[in-house]
């Protein structure tokens, strides 16, 4: 099993001015440790569960890019790219950048977005849930179209785009991996079947069935179930002296057996490194093996 970090609370010990020499070093310890991905959060406030929505919280695309030039190996993405926050043209643009200056690394996360106070805050479009879906549906046929190097016009409900150039193009071929966010069994987990190279679901109760379901909506679009890379969210905390590793790695090690491939989520304490270092000695390596 394969093991990524989320990053996505920027309210470090040294505040606003050590924010970059603070995400650099986490980036390199992290890579250093031997997780695949890093990623952050697409939101433009911070998210109720980690904090107040005064919190700091860094633009996703900026912060990858700045994360490009500290690492060197580790795959990049946000988790998850809120559909209607970018025209997908853009954001085609945004993550061909993002491979491009990374030498091949970046993913595209991409979700239909849910967070309405923050989008309403500084004036980012939020239609209504059955709009967004079609959107979403719609920036992932905009941004394979753009990343296959057809140019022709793109004409959809929601999105017209009178040439798709994408010039450069994306290094990793045939395009940057797509991982779609989320569980909906009727819409989302289609999209997974029909888009997707990775899902990211929740590791609770229902993950079984859920991947039942994608696997059924793979044999009616007539996709290779074992193609998708199934990722679940996961919390990566240590213990002040690492006492948690062991029911982690049983944790992990149950959600191996279900088909899970990787594992990806916040680490405690992150900024203090030390958690890092500990999860790259006791159980990455261990969690490999799965």
């Amino acid at each position: 099993m394969k093991l990524g970090v989320h990053v996505a609370d920027f309210t470090f010990p040294g505040g606003p001015a050590q924010l970059g020499p603070d995400l650099k070093r986490i980036a390199v310890a992290v890579e250093d440790a031997g997780f695949t991905k890093l990623s952050v959060m697409d939101h433009v406030w911070q998210i109720g569960v980690i904090g107040p929505p005064e919190n700091d919280m860094l633009e996703a695309y900026t912060a990858l890019g700045y994360l490009a030039a500290c690492t060197s190996r580790i795959e990049l993405l946000a988790w998850v790219t809120a559909v209607v926050y970018r025209e997908p043209g853009l954001l085609a643009k945004c993550v061909t950048t993002l491979d491009v200056i990374s030498g091949g690394r970046a993913w595209l996360g991409i979700g239909a977005a849910w967070n309405e106070p923050e989008s309403r805050g500084l004036g980012l479009p939020f239609p209504p849930t059955a709009e967004r879906f079609e959107r979403l549906e719609e920036a992932l046929q905009i941004c394979l179209q753009m990343w296959s190097g057809d140019e022709s016009p793109y004409h959809g409900k929601h999105y017209t785009l009178e040439r798709t150039l994408n010039s450069p193009q994306s290094l990793s071929r045939p395009h940057p991996p797509i991982l779609i966010g989320g569980g909906g069994e009727k819409k989302t987990l289609r999209m997974v079947a029909e888009y997707a190279q990775a899902c990211n679901l929740w590791a609770g109760p229902e993950l079984e069935r859920k991947l039942d379901i994608l696997r059924e909506h793979c044999a009616a679009v007539g996709r290779d179930y074992d193609d998708i890379e199934k990722t679940v969210m996961f919390h990566f905390d240590t213990g002040k002296d690492g006492e948690n590793i062991d029911a982690m790695l049983e944790q992990l090690q149950g959600l191996a057996a279900l088909g899970v491939s990787h594992a990806h989520g916040r680490i405690m304490n992150v900024s203090d490194i030390t958690p890092i270092e500990m999860l790259g000695e006791r159980l990455v390596p261990v969690a490999a093996g799965f």
